[in-house]
């Protein structure tokens, strides 16, 4: 018998809780910040973002993604750069549901 734990797993499987998102054939731009982005404006379009995030079904599955490859930037699972650093400082995911 064949040991098969070494080959890659298939795409689809590894990757198919992508079609179900929220965010799929939307702007990306909404979810990452052009260069310069700062104050009042990052954060409204971050709060954008994040409410399309909020009624996600795949919410979880996209911030465990985004915890195990460390994703660096953008919105991803409804969370932020800063705040996906604190959960992989601490090892703790926030309260808030994610589902």
């Amino acid at each position: 018998m064949s040991d098969v734990r070494r080959l890659p797993t298939p795409v689809a499987e590894a990757w198919d809780w992508q079609r179900h998102s929220a965010c799929r054939g939307r702007d990306s731009a909404r979810f990452f910040h052009p260069e310069g982005e700062r104050g009042a404006a990052r954060r409204r379009r971050e709060d954008r973002a994040k409410a399309i995030c909020a009624a996600c079904p795949v919410r979880r599955r996209c911030l465990e993604h985004a915890l195990q490859v460390r994703e660096p930037y953008g919105i991803w699972g409804g969370l932020g750069e800063g705040e996906r650093n604190r959960i992989l400082a601490t090892g703790r995911l926030p309260l808030q549901r994610t589902a």
